[in-house]
């Protein structure tokens, strides 16, 4: 292990938000007269999941649509654990969040009249998906949030900096530590912390979720102690294109919206009697059915070819990644694998995003609000991202947590140089490290899990973990969140949308609860009794 970094500089911050995609500049927008400061683990706006969205941003926006049947969608796609709450809530507000990004400009998708041009994706009953650019909504929804953010007064970025772990004094969180790429150590001392922190897809040996995507934020909140719930529920999107790279290309599930098919090689499609909704089914079905396809050697493509000249105009960005790699969609199907996509799993936190440790906060994916139950249905993630980034933001605007308001102690930042690695950030001599650690979750927690092959994966995770060097950092969160999610699939002996259990394949209808975490102390499965 190299010499630990040599500087420690301490700040003060009124609001510290992790992270710089959608869900962390909206609640930079939305949190009033408050001085917002943004730790970014990228260059600003540049990283993450949300820049990268294909697909669109779901709201009840057509005239045969209404949020309550938005909602209705939702549910059903949860299989059982969406909270009904919640859920009408976040599609009731909808509209008034696009509303929202019309105003500062966001440049949406529109027909030959000027309307709004409305996309079905799977499991929604209507149109109701809109688009930015054909396929670059995530893109169009950063750029109109950024340049909103960067105009505000009193929001302060810092690039190039990762969060390594949260400070806590007297039961409340106080701040983050963190580490720039320069290997200064700063300290951030805050009244409240927002973790905006995304996902951790780059668990799994396929993965359309960006580099950056570690896990960071959950492992943070896990250290600290803060309740964690539905960490089993993995959404691996379907159609991956099946030709290398990390992140592997994704393939919008708009094009199957808009008419491709999922074929084998002797061109039969594979989701006819599968499910009434066949290629629009919701999004686990559909990838388990592409999943055990090729286990049983067969090929998957995605036929685009219907779509004709439409590529260029409605999936510009899908049409380049081909061509980019020698294949022409509007000749030749696309051969696809399931990826590790979007974590359902995360920070419990409450309908104004506050989690359960007082300080704290939590909205986009790293949080758990009850929204996506056992399987997100498609563009709800945008969604979720912009309704509770707005919501904390508010909260934070009327004052945040009470708790906070009092002047606290804060630890000492020099003590803190002795639990700092010096090699924090993930390189090359992580490399084997890392890409076993993908292997056995692909392996062990992927698509098709059993107890057997989750304590086996365990096992290995745990011969991993004792040859590695203790410290803060990626490949430690990564261990750390790894651990959680196969303790989490263990737990829950059913079948439940994501959570597939090839050794209990049914669901069980005592099972309607999340599994939950109290930080690293306690795995709670709560089976809620069924009458009679």
């Amino acid at each position: 292990m190299g010499a630990a970094p040599r500087s420690v500089t301490t700040r003060t911050a009124d609001v510290l938000v992790v992270g710089s995609g959608a869900a962390g500049l909206a609640v930079a927008l939305h949190a009033g007269s408050r001085r917002v400061t943004m730790l970014s683990k990228t260059a600003f706006a540049e990283g993450g999941s949300s820049s990268r969205a294909q697909g669109g941003v779901a709201a009840a926006l057509g005239k045969d649509d209404s949020p309550e049947r938005h909602a209705a969608d939702t549910v059903a796609a949860g299989c059982g654990l969406a909270v009904d709450g919640v859920v009408r809530m976040v599609a009731n507000e909808a509209p008034q969040r696009i509303r929202e990004l019309l105003a500062l400009g966001a440049r949406f998708d529109r027909d030959g009249r000027g309307t709004l041009a409305l996309g079905r994706e799977g499991a929604h009953s209507r149109r109701r998906i809109l688009h930015a650019a054909g396929d670059a909504t995530g893109a169009e929804l950063m750029r109109a949030l950024g340049v909103a953010a960067t105009a505000k007064p009193g929001l302060e970025v810092v690039d190039d900096t990762l969060a390594l772990d949260l400070l806590q004094s007297e039961g409340r969180v106080c701040g983050v530590v963190a580490l720039t790429r320069r290997d200064e150590i700063v300290v951030f001392r805050a009244r409240d912390v927002v973790l905006a922190s995304g996902g951790s897809g780059q668990l799994f040996l396929r993965t359309t979720n960006p580099a950056e995507a570690t896990g960071d934020g959950l492992a943070m909140a896990a250290r600290a102690g803060a309740r964690l719930a539905g960490l089993e529920f993995v959404q691996f999107h379907p159609t991956a294109m099946a030709m290398g790279g990390n992140p592997m290309p994704l393939l919008t599930e708009a094009l199957r919206g808009e008419g491709a098919h999922l074929v084998d090689s002797s061109g039969r499609r594979i989701m006819e009697g599968v499910h009434p909704l066949g290629d629009l089914a919701p999004r686990d079905l559909v990838a388990r059915t592409v999943w055990r396809n090729l286990e049983e050697g067969r090929q998957v493509l995605l036929d685009t070819r219907v779509l004709g000249e439409r590529m260029a105009s409605r999936f510009p960005t899908v049409l380049r990644l081909c061509l980019e790699r020698g294949l022409d969609p509007r000749l030749q199907p696309i051969p696809v694998t399931p990826a590790a996509h979007y974590h359902m799993g995360g920070v419990a936190v409450d309908h104004e995003g506050r989690a359960s440790l007082a300080g704290l906060w939590a909205c986009g994916e790293v949080a758990h609000s009850g929204l996506h139950g056992a399987n997100r249905l498609a563009s709800n993630s945008l969604l979720e991202a912009l309704v509770y980034g707005a919501r904390v933001g508010e909260a934070l605007a009327r004052g945040g947590w009470a708790e906070a308001r009092r002047r606290e102690p804060f630890p000492d930042p020099d003590a803190l140089r002795a639990a700092v690695d010096a090699r924090p950030w993930l390189g090359e001599a992580h490399a084997a490290s890392v890409e076993r650690l993908r292997t056995i979750m692909w392996q062990g927690a992927g698509l098709e899990r059993s107890a057997s092959g989750l304590s086996r994966a365990l096992s290995e995770l745990g011969d991993l973990e004792v040859q590695l060097e203790p410290g803060l950092g990626e490949l430690a969160n990564m261990l750390l969140v790894a651990g959680l999610v196969m303790r989490a699939a263990a737990a829950r002996t059913e079948s439940r949308g994501a959570h597939f259990r090839s050794d209990i394949p049914w669901p069980d209808p005592h099972w309607r609860q999340d599994v939950e975490f109290e930080g690293l102390c306690r795995l709670e499965p709560h089976p809620v009794a069924v009458a009679g």
